[in-house]
């Protein structure tokens, strides 16, 4: 089924942060937060027991779970089982370091295997406190987390968790399936297989103002032909594009952060909000379905609405490609 048929509007929110991202967030920080969202009309919801090793899925569970279950969309992830022994080691993440060293402290079993999709879906069911979940995606097999073993990650996949999720969906048990990664090779090796068959998939980071090139080469114009849909996670790039100071969930480089200020220069010129301009950029390719935007502070919901309805003028959309900012294959909102 389209994603597009599923989502409830163009405006999600991603959860990430509220597994302990970069910092330890308070409880009641964390639940107001997911409070402003739903009291503001956000429907869409996005976790991943990998945020904070069950921490998001539990926070986020606390104040859906209250809520109608018909009344709002939830997408979670497969490839990590919460177990109930704690860490005693520091967890290797690959590129990703210390990013959920003040989550909760139990240890992740790393699979992608038959049994362990189902197991993991039963966790998440049991820390949402919900009854089905919408859309399921496949997380992480790529090169971020696996160096040169993403291949034989891929491979358990696809045999173990791609069957699985395509059983759910045919047996009318989830929604959709898909891909939720930060690499776009998995996602073309999947649209390349003649079977099983996403309904679309979750990119993270590859599809924003500072990084899009890549994914306009080969991935969007396979899933374009093949009516497959994207979710674009990480609009603001790990928090750059939003005053933060992190880009692929590090501390930005020189280039970037000298990137950013110029995109909001020009932003400025035009007196446009550099959210604005990173949500509706994300949103305008044909196969965009919606966006994630994550938030640990209530005031960030509210920006986040205000940006997705912003009155951008065209000319700000032209003077950002002519400025090369943007590739000139990037679509741009109303066809500046």
């Amino acid at each position: 089924m389209s994603l597009k048929n599923i989502l409830p509007g163009r405006l999600g929110f991603g959860t990430a942060p509220l597994g302990n991202m970069f910092r330890a967030i308070p409880d009641d920080e964390a639940r107001a937060t997911v409070e402003a969202a739903w009291e503001q009309g956000i429907r869409y919801y996005d976790t991943a027991p990998f945020y904070g090793a069950g921490l998001a899925e539990e926070r986020l569970g606390q104040v859906v779970s209250a809520e109608p279950r018909d009344a709002y969309v939830l997408s979670t992830k497969v490839g990590r089982v919460i177990l109930d022994e704690q860490e005693t080691d520091v967890p290797d993440f690959g590129e990703k370091g210390g990013l959920f060293e003040h989550g909760n402290p139990n240890k992740i079993l790393h699979e992608w295997t038959a049994e362990a999709t189902e197991r993991s879906i039963e966790g998440s069911l049991k820390r949402l406190g919900v009854d089905r979940l919408d859309i399921v995606w496949v997380h992480d097999i790529a090169q971020d987390f696996h160096g040169d073993a993403w291949l034989q990650k891929f491979e358990e996949a696809r045999t173990g968790a791609f069957r699985v999720l395509s059983r759910l969906r045919d047996e009318g048990v989830i929604k959709a399936w898909g891909l939720g990664v930060n690499k776009t090779e998995p996602i073309e090796l999947t649209l390349a297989l003649d079977e099983p068959r996403p309904d679309g998939f979750l990119l993270a980071g590859r599809y924003t103002l500072l990084d899009h090139e890549h994914a306009l080469q080969r991935l969007l114009p396979m899933a374009q032909e093949q009516n497959v849909d994207m979710v674009v996670g990480g609009p603001y790039s790990s928090g750059i594009l939003a005053g933060g100071s992190h880009f692929e969930y590090q501390q930005a480089p020189p280039e970037i952060i000298e990137r950013v200020g110029r995109l909001k220069a020009l932003a400025g010129e035009h007196g446009v909000s550099i959210k604005a301009a990173a949500l509706q950029f994300s949103l305008a390719h044909p196969v965009a379905a919606a966006v994630i935007p994550g938030a640990t502070r209530p005031s960030r919901i509210a920006e986040d609405l205000a940006a997705l309805d912003e009155d951008v003028p065209a000319a700000f959309w032209r003077d950002l490609r002519a400025s090369g900012l943007v590739s000139s294959a990037a679509p741009l909102p109303e066809g500046a």
